[in-house]
């Protein structure tokens, strides 16, 4: 194939070099303009177009079926049994070689190469010659794949450790960390917070065991677990766990329990768990590499102190990848508007730098090139060495996990762009970058973040430059038009196994994603210039970070605020079936959307309409779905194995017994309510499944104070709500036997506990703060999680006489077994409500308590049968309605 030889000097904008016509390549006509985009790469006399970024010519393929395949085979062989692998690899490799060979032995002069493969150009085609070519890479793609793989699953399955892990016994290991420490999120266990953890990837070198005779040499990856019970996570662990000063290639010596990974065909033979507070016992200093990267991200940190939480927390995750600061919920809200891609690092996260350094597409290769490279006075070699060494830090920087390197390959493809502006030559590219990523780490084939990555990457080539294209036809900014479409792009290729991983879709990701965009660049930039400068000049990282907090901050805000959308999202089946129906169901969108853009006034409609479904004004929802229903006093949330409740105080206004162990579900409930001002909140005791959600009923509302009894066990949950009211300036009060309070027509008092000189709980269940309410005409006993023996007690101190024959009853502690027989028969309830969660590991509600308060005349509703529950007083008739009655 001829190729244009490159100029001895670079172009101007104002100088086109013309092509010297050849005999594969025929000058174009002088009479005939060109105007189609194919005309014009026609008539460029070039098989792949000129330099400029219109004159594209067709999508190069032939890397896409060999980059599948090594795909496909990495993700199967990597647990296969190993003669499997080598007969596949060995007939594949042999298959590939005589095709090869066959096909240099057919090959006349006939055939020339082609966009799509070889194509006759005269006598002495062969018609199956082209696909020989094809077939062969494709083999060989498989082959090596099969070899890497088999290679990688065998460093799982050999040596000593994986049977010391089936043997759950307890070893001696000399381990070299090949990941930063890093903190489990905190979840609820029953009625705990369960205890957060430190996760460290690590490889072990050598292990002493039962059954081991000396130390044996191995190199097999672990996942290291180190119990920090008593911590509760955020900043404070931070501080106080020496586990998270670690930096990879350290080499400590561990004494662990060894277990199996939980689930088959796991990159790690094995986890150990670190049960013992001490410090770690150091055997090897990090590299120097290492040192240099942990002090710059240090600095970072170091830089973001004084920052507002969400910009300190957001900033060295958008930079670094560092995400150790993020609360639960802030975490929880990027991933509900599918923005959690700008907290782990990227290929936009590179690509923002190389955009710095090399000016916008398409003017890479012209003299009048913007960016820094130019106004440095650097050429076109020096800058494609800068930007090489700029790639390396990156790496090095944000460490070279296969994430890094997956962002650093997927931000080498927009380097190409960049550097060309053609995007014919980015399909190869990218399918260059899925085969050796593929081929040095097979694991990556069974990643999901690998996945999603190559899915927006090749959506962003393909789709979105079309989809622009037809925006800006419609007269629609091109600016806007190139967000909007790489947005929506994106998210039509990406929401099917997003579905699969969060059994939901999210239907405010493309706003929430274009308005993020405004604010990512700016925080990249200016967060690695306050990195860079950290180590030199600390007040000069400070200011650059105090900029950067800025967009950081519209990002947390542009987060929060689509999370907090009623209708931001909606349940979907989390299955490859379900991801298979969303793909059809986005085509038939995409295909209907091409012809609904023609009519303007039923595009207002369909806006409109899509409007209403995210926001949920509540009247609107109350006409369509008859929740609340008017005039509601009384609401059980259904939270799952927790409680929630909230008594009507008036129009937005609402007091809320308990926050359930989840903050999604209740601030789900509340804002199904209307509730954006609660004068009181009132936590019963601390247990986690009443505490937990806490930060749930806080978002986005106004809190008077929170109300605690004055047992404080356990101690960390207990501190967990002392932060999180201190971080927002609520007030915190003791809740005391015979306090009495009111608002507007809801007055309400304390029947327990007594005050803790008198009391002599068992546990947190026998101090729960038990409230009489009277809201109109109905009298209601929310009970909290009160065991048998404090409930006597109430029964026979002097608030019992109040307690006759009550309206409603929340029933102790979800309706377990154990009640006091005697309380029930004296309270007689009309309508009896129980908190739990479907197919809860305790049996709640127990039957036998059920059958008792039916025998007793009552009603029996409980969330896990019935949904949310609304109680209503129509006259003297009570009501109660239940969202699946």
């Amino acid at each position: 194939m001829n190729r244009r030889p490159a100029p001895t000097t670079e172009p101007s904008a104002t100088t086109t070099e013309a092509p010297a016509p050849t005999p594969e390549t025929p000058a174009p006509a002088p009479t005939s303009a060109p105007r189609t985009r194919a005309e014009v790469h026609a008539a460029s006399g070039n098989r792949l177009g000129a330099a400029h970024p219109r004159q594209e010519g067709p999508a190069d393929l032939r890397l896409l079926p060999p980059a599948l395949a090594a795909w496909a085979t990495a993700a199967l062989a990597l647990d296969a049994p190993a003669g499997w692998v080598t007969g596949f690899a060995a007939v594949c490799l042999t298959s590939a070689v005589a095709l090869l060979l066959a096909g240099r032995r057919h090959r006349g002069p006939g055939l020339r190469p082609h966009g799509s493969g070889l194509r006759p150009r005269g006598p002495g085609f062969r018609p199956h010659a082209w696909a020989r070519t094809t077939v062969a890479a494709v083999l060989l793609g498989a082959s090596a794949a099969a070899a890497s793989a088999g290679l990688h699953g065998a460093d799982v399955r050999r040596g000593p450790v994986p049977a010391l892990a089936r043997q759950s016994a307890t070893v001696t290991a000399e381990v070299e960390l090949t990941s930063d420490p890093r903190l489990t999120r905190p979840r609820v266990s029953g009625d705990h917070m369960a205890p957060v953890s430190v996760l460290i990837e690590a490889e072990v070198r050598r292990v002493e065991g039962p059954g081991t005779t000396g130390a044996a040499v191995t190199r097999t990856p672990v996942l290291i677990l180190v119990d920090t019970r008593g911590h509760t996570g955020g900043r404070d662990a931070e501080r106080r766990s020496p586990w998270l000063a670690l930096l990879p290639s350290t080499r400590l010596r561990v004494t662990a329990r060894s277990q199996p990974p939980l689930t088959g065909g796991d990159q790690v033979a094995a986890v150990l768990r670190v049960r013992d507070r001490a410090a770690p016992e150091v055997i090897g200093a990090p590299s120097a590499t290492q040192r240099l990267a942990g002090r710059l991200r240090a600095g970072l940190r170091t830089a973001t102190d004084g920052l507002p939480a969400d910009a300190r927390a957001l900033l060295p995750g958008l930079v670094v990848g560092d995400t150790s600061r993020i609360t639960p919920e802030l975490d929880a809200a990027f991933k509900e508007t599918d923005l959690a891609h700008t907290l782990a690092v990227s290929g936009s996260n590179l690509t923002i730098l190389l955009a710095l350094l090399l000016g916008p597409p398409g003017r890479a290769q012209h003299v009048e090139r913007r960016g820094l490279a130019p106004r440095l006075g650097l050429p076109l070699r020096t800058t494609a060495l800068v930007g090489g060494g700029l790639t390396l830090g990156f790496v090095v920087v944000c460490r070279p996990d296969p994430s890094v390197l997956r962002a650093a390959a997927c931000g080498a493809v927009a380097l190409l762009a960049l550097a060309t502006g053609r995007r014919r030559s980015l399909l190869p590219a990218l399918a260059t970058a899925v085969l050796l990523l593929v081929l040095y780490d097979p694991w990556l084939a069974r990643g999901y973040g690998f996945l999603l990555s190559v899915l927006a990457t090749g959506a962003l080539l393909t789709l979105a430059p079309r989809w622009s294209t037809a925006l800006r036809r419609r007269r629609v900014p091109a600016r806007l038009a190139e967000a909007l479409a790489a947005a929506a792009a994106a998210q039509a290729v990406c929401a099917p196994v997003v579905a699969v991983l969060s059994a939901r879709v999210s239907l405010v990701a493309v706003p929430c994603n274009l308005l993020a965009e405004i604010a990512v660049a700016p925080a990249t930039v200016l967060g690695f210039a306050a990195l860079a400068a950290a180590p030199f000049a600390m007040p000069v990282a400070e200011a650059l970070a105090w900029c950067a907090g800025w967009p950081a901050g519209w990002l947390a805000r542009v987060a929060r605020t689509g999370a907090a959308l009623p209708g931001g999202g909606v349940d979907w089946p989390g299955s490859w079936t379900g991801a298979l129906l969303l793909a059809l169901l986005t085509a038939a969108v995409v295909l209907l959307g091409g012809r609904l853009v023609r009519h303007r006034w039923l595009c207002g409609v369909c806006a409109a309409l899509l409007l209403l479904a995210v926001v949920r004004p509540p009247p609107l929802t109350r006409v369509v779905t008859g929740w609340p229903p008017p005039g509601w006093r009384f609401a059980m949330c259904d939270v799952g194995q927790g409680d929630a409740t909230v008594l009507a105080a008036g129009p937005g206004a609402g007091v809320v017994v308990d926050a359930g162990p989840d903050p999604k579900p209740v601030d789900r409930c509340l804002r199904t309510l209307g509730i954006t001002r609660i004068p009181l909140l009132v936590l019963t005791h601390f247990h986690a499944d009443h505490v937990a959600g806490l930060p749930g009923v806080l978002r986005g509302r106004q809190v008077g104070a929170i109300e605690t009894t004055g047992y404080e066990e356990p101690a960390e949950q207990a501190e967990f709500v002392r932060r999180e009211a201190a971080g927002r300036g609520i007030p915190l009060v003791g809740a005391v036997a015979g306090e009495e309070r009111r608002t507007g027509d809801l007055s309400w008092r304390v029947l327990w506990p007594p005050p803790l000189a008198s009391l002599s709980p068992d546990g947190p269940n026998d101090a729960s703060v038990t409230l009489l309410v009277r809201s109109g005409g109905l009298r209601l006993l929310l009970l909290g999680d009160l065991e048998p023996p404090s409930q006597q007690a109430l029964l026979h101190s002097p608030a019992a006489a109040g307690l006759i024959h009550v309206d409603v009853l929340k029933v102790a502690h979800h309706g377990s077994a154990y009640q006091d027989p005697d309380l029930l028969r004296l309270a007689a309830p009309r309508l009896a409500l129980i908190s739990c969660g479907t197919d809860n590991p305790y049996g709640h509600p127990a039957p036998r308590t059920v059958a008792a308060l039916r025998a007793q005349g009552a009603a029996v509703l409980r969330t896990d049968h019935d949904g949310p529950i609304a109680v209503t007083e129509e006259g003297r008739e009570l009501r109660a309605v239940a969202v699946n009655g």
